[in-house]
């Protein structure tokens, strides 16, 4: 695999599939500094799975190489591209890209970018690299915020499938349920309702006691899978 010719080839891929229009809606709904296309994600997806379809035998450090050079150019199509290769090919990864994982999401700014990083790279990492969980540690009381949201979204998909660790997510949560950023609140919320759907009880039974500290965003997703009966008892108590 030639990089060079394979990252212009995304470009070209991406530019082509460009509506101007969205582009400048899209730049200002995400208060974004990057240059955007205006590419809709489905068609950044095709664009991706074209990429893996015709290179199914991009080992690890190809795939690290052609993220890098995209991620160079701030686009955010590029981006967004880097941040769904990694996904679709997150079987590669190691523990030590925890690393370039975390230079990205520090990068990113953005919950467009920093979501697929977080919950679909960086999650799955972890829980084939348990030692790489204790930088989750880290992040969880970092200045910024999202890689503060990103601690806890790293740990969404195994709670979601009802296994995962939520004991560690619970202390990261616990510590930031008085957060003023909308961005982490939303992000536990969203931690919160996904594990109830399949475990409302422990979620319930965490929930109730800490409800008058919980934001109303937090809340209001939070309590959505539980019962009426715990939904009520939680909204009282805040």
């Amino acid at each position: 695999m030639e990089e060079s010719s394979l990252v212009a080839e995304i470009d070209a891929e991406l530019r082509a599939r460009a509506v101007p229009a969205r582009a400048e809606h899209e730049k200002a709904y995400l208060k974004s500094a990057l240059e955007h296309y205006g590419v809709p994600v489905p068609q950044i997806r095709a664009v991706v799975a074209g990429v893996q379809r015709l290179h199914p035998d991009l080992d690890h450090d190809e795939l690290v190489a052609l993220v890098q050079a995209l991620w160079s150019t701030p686009v955010h199509e590029r981006r967004v591209a880097a941040a769904l290769l990694l996904d679709l090919c997150s079987d590669r990864l190691v523990a030590k890209d925890m690393v370039l994982l975390e230079h990205l999401l520090r990068d990113a700014r953005t919950w467009a970018i920093v979501d697929v990083l977080a919950a679909s790279v960086v999650g799955p990492l972890v829980e084939r690299a348990p030692d790489a969980a204790a930088v989750l540690d880290r992040w969880a009381v970092d200045e910024d915020l999202w890689i503060r949201r990103s601690a806890l979204l790293a740990l969404l998909l195994a709670l979601r499938r009802g296994e995962g660790d939520f004991a560690r997510f619970c202390r990261y949560a616990d510590a930031m349920l008085d957060e003023k950023e909308l961005f982490v609140r939303k992000a536990i919320g969203w931690v919160l309702r996904d594990t109830a759907k399949k475990r409302p009880t422990m979620v319930y039974e965490w929930l109730l006691p800490r409800a008058g500290r919980a934001s109303g965003v937090t809340l209001r997703e939070a309590v959505k899978p539980l019962s009426p009966e715990q939904r009520q008892a939680v909204l009282a108590a805040r």
